[in-house]
């Protein structure tokens, strides 16, 4: 379906071209040949395998040639180029890509006129991934009505505490707190959605989103208009969580390709990117000074970094299997962790030694923390609430039918009363509204158009 969108866009823009008589576009590689690149031929030719020890998933990469020694690009235009000849090729046994449909003629003649104008570079670091080559996505507008709801793996208040925001399909689902009416749809952000966070003034909202196995970035949304800002830490996989840095526009970004960006909002510049970790990043969390980041891995790792340097201070192992939540306490000396061990781990940031455990009964997944109040969702369908003052379960909330996966408390407004309430997702796409003094339900609904 993808190919056949694909080709239609660009069956479009090349016949609009000729109709309007404009022969001296340029060909770019951005734009028009990266996306042929990565639909067609980066399977076989990726990182990972490489068919004829030829690769194309970099522009550095396209330019060099396989086992057969035969150049893809020649140097001149009037010379014979590899690709072009195997793409162009009757022989079913030489022509690209193998095993499939032709390229649709329209892409071929793309390529052609690429190569015949020098088969230039128009992006920035030539030997950048072709996900980042490529311009940042316009989505397709989301269906009208869902068949089926999404898993609900991110959600969060409004700044205001009266409208909850759940990810849909390529956009956000904004709900009424108060009758569970469906008031607004952001739409232009990734195929699904894993992680929200609003910046410190509350006007901007951070949409870590993507397509799992292939895309993934940071949309930044104006929530005031639903427009997006600016779109950051692209990557080849899904972004999985995202957190401000207290009192900063730093953003610190955990993703699937086992990296953790730290990305200024304002200026949209990458302050430093952090490798430690060798397996996804599922969760980032800071201290409530910002002087310290904690990151959760399937790796089996949980890790502490200065917040200022990004140095790495601490690593505990204490879990032996998937890491999938993280907070620093708020004496910034301790941390907790959950994942798929069904327990919760305490232990110190100095010696990355456990000091407490408390057995869950569900695998674990995201924390939420708000002042001392720690929230665990779990995959027996339970929200647990942790007394951190004894190391033990202060109450369950119980009122799911699947997998609770995130939670998220209602900001406490300044001159406001009111008794503050909890809001969690589960995979079944099911929101529930939930009174925190008593564990009591509020509200419930699922979460689909």
């Amino acid at each position: 379906m993808k190919q056949i969108c694909f080709t239609a866009v660009t069956v479009f823009c090349f016949l609009g071209r000729l109709l309007f008589g404009d022969e001296e576009v340029t060909v770019s590689f951005r734009s028009d040949i990266a996306p042929i690149l990565l639909d067609s031929c980066l399977a076989c030719h990726g990182p990972k395998k490489a068919e004829g020890g030829y690769r194309v998933d970099t522009y550095d990469q396209l330019l060099k040639a396989g086992d057969s020694g035969e150049l893809p690009i020649a140097a001149s235009p009037e010379e014979a180029s590899e690709l072009l000849r195997r793409i162009c090729s009757e022989d079913e046994s030489e022509r690209m890509p193998a095993e499939s449909e032709p390229l649709a003629t329209e892409q071929i003649e793309l390529i052609k006129r690429w190569i015949a104008a020098g088969a230039k570079f128009d992006g920035q670091i030539a030997s950048q991934s072709l996900e980042l080559v490529v311009p940042p996505a316009q989505y397709a507008d989301p269906p009208k009505v869902y068949n089926e709801a999404v898993p609900i793996a991110a959600i969060t208040f409004s700044p205001d505490g009266k409208l909850i925001l759940t990810g849909g399909y390529h956009e956000l689902l904004v709900w009424s707190a108060e009758d569970a009416t469906l008031v607004r749809r952001i739409t232009n952000v990734g195929q699904r959605v894993f992680g929200m966070a609003f910046s410190n003034d509350g006007a901007t909202l951070a949409v870590g989103c993507g397509e799992p196995g292939r895309s993934g970035e940071v949309r930044l949304v104006d929530f005031a208009t639903g427009a997006i800002k600016g779109v950051v830490a692209r990557t080849g996989d899904v972004v999985l969580d995202v957190a401000y840095r207290p009192g900063t526009q730093e953003l610190a970004i955990a993703s699937a390709d086992s990296t953790i960006r730290i990305v200024d909002t304002e200026t949209l510049q990458e302050i430093r990117t952090i490798a430690s970790h060798a397996d996804w990043v599922t969760a980032v969390a800071w201290s409530d000074d910002g002087s310290l980041l904690v990151s959760a891995s399937r790796d089996k790792s949980a890790k502490v970094y200065g917040g200022e340097k990004g140095e790495l201070l601490a690593s505990y192992l204490g879990h032996g299997s998937a890491v999938r939540g993280v907070s620093i306490l708020t004496d910034s000396k301790q941390v907790v962790s959950v994942g798929t061990d069904r327990k919760l781990h305490r232990w110190e940031i100095e010696n990355a030694k456990k000091v407490a455990e408390i057995n869950l009964g569900g695998e674990a997944y995201k924390l939420l923390r708000n002042a001392t109040n720690l929230f665990v969702p779990c995959s027996d369908k339970r929200l647990l609430q942790v007394d951190l003052a004894n190391n033990s379960v202060a109450h369950e909330y119980k009122g799911h039918s699947d997998w609770v996966l995130t939670a998220c408390c209602q900001p406490t407004i300044a001159g406001e009363v009111n008794q503050l309430q909890l809001a969690s997702g589960s995979f079944d796409g099911e929101v529930c509204i939930w009174n925190i003094a008593d564990a009591s339900i509020v509200r419930q609904w699922i979460a689909k158009p």
